[in-house]
């Protein structure tokens, strides 16, 4: 029988019971709800808008219903589906609606191009609130606008991974998603931002969470390795691989969809389409800062670098002087 730990609520005592038990497996079976609602991360400018904007036009052409979120407070989700064109966020709009005195409308908030729906939730301007909140406000509207009873086959969520604050973690921390994806590239900023997913997704497994890592995508890819190796160290498959290609970067500065069969990088998304809607939430097993630095070049990454501590004397500088001791010493009686 499991210690008792003294001064604990029935709820947090089992919450630390299951964190102390060995790790279990996430099942490898398809989920059991009909829509799959997928949360992808990634660095800030990694390519996620990039990759989920051609990854859910080509799913609509592969037949599948798809419906796109923006859960980024720069809101440039779903820029590219629509030309450049700024989608109405959902937050605006409810303000707006709000002061008018006046109830948000699907048709406000959610907008349709090549067979794919999509919103964005947005965010608050800039010192005038909480991204986080704004995300957490965003789907307590979704919920009221009948979320939960929409008919589609994925639902495509997409998250920064660099942002820790709680309204962005909400598909790990409240099973709100099935599985994730990681975009990442052959930096270490990237992969250190993956790695930081999959450690909270480990967290939360431990806590009773069942959300688990389907993949990689490997976006801007050079060859050089880096993602691969971090992919195998911390068990996951990669999904794909997009290469570092200037026709691919001009297209998306163009606004050019190149997820479509209709084009040279039709092939390409359209296995990355079937890859994401197959592959199982697995358990990923994250690096320390060690082994996520042992993936690169040591010269690249400062190896063999040692820490050296910092006296008072260094800390006081010019103000090193002694300062006289207030100790009291009394003579030998």
């Amino acid at each position: 029988m499991k210690d008792e730990i003294p001064n604990l609520s029935g709820y947090d005592q089992r919450l630390r019971e299951e964190a102390a038990e060995g790790d279990d497996e996430i099942p490898v079976t398809e989920p059991k709800s009909k829509t799959q609602i997928i949360a992808i991360y990634g660095k800030g400018g990694i390519g996620k808008s990039f990759t989920l904007a051609n990854l859910s036009h080509m799913m609509a052409e592969q037949g599948k219903r798809v419906l796109l979120i923006g859960c980024d407070p720069k809101s440039d989700t779903t820029s590219l589906l629509f030309g450049g064109k700024a989608c109405p966020t959902i937050i605006e709009t409810s303000t707006k609606k709000k002061l008018a005195g006046e109830e948000v409308k699907i048709g406000d908030v959610c907008f349709k191009r090549g067979g794919v729906f999509a919103m964005e939730l947005g965010g608050p301007e800039v010192g005038r609130g909480c991204g986080g909140r704004g995300i957490i406000h965003g789907f307590e509207l979704l919920e009221k606008l009948g979320f939960h009873d929409w008919d589609f086959d994925f639902v495509l969520l997409d998250f920064l991974g660099d942002v820790v604050c709680g309204g962005f973690g909400l598909p790990i921390a409240r099973d709100m998603a099935q599985k994730v994806i990681l975009v990442g590239s052959n930096d270490l900023q990237s992969l250190y931002v993956a790695n930081n997913v999959c450690s909270a997704v480990e967290y939360f497994r431990k806590l009773g969470g069942n959300v688990g890592v389907a993949g990689l995508v490997i976006n801007k890819d050079d060859g050089s390795g880096e993602a691969q190796a971090f992919a195998d160290a911390v068990n996951v498959p990669v999904l794909a691989s997009i290469p570092q290609d200037d026709d691919l970067r001009k297209k998306s500065a163009n606004y050019q969809i190149v997820g479509t069969a209709a084009g040279p990088w039709g092939a390409l998304f359209a296995e990355l389409g079937l890859n994401v809607a197959e592959a199982p939430p697995v358990r990923p097993k994250p690096l320390d800062q060690d082994g996520l630095l042992a993936l690169f070049d040591g010269s690249e990454t400062g190896a063999g670098v040692v820490l050296e501590p910092a006296t008072d004397i260094d800390m006081r500088g010019k103000n090193a002087a002694p300062i006289p001791s207030l100790e009291v010493i009394y003579d030998d009686a």
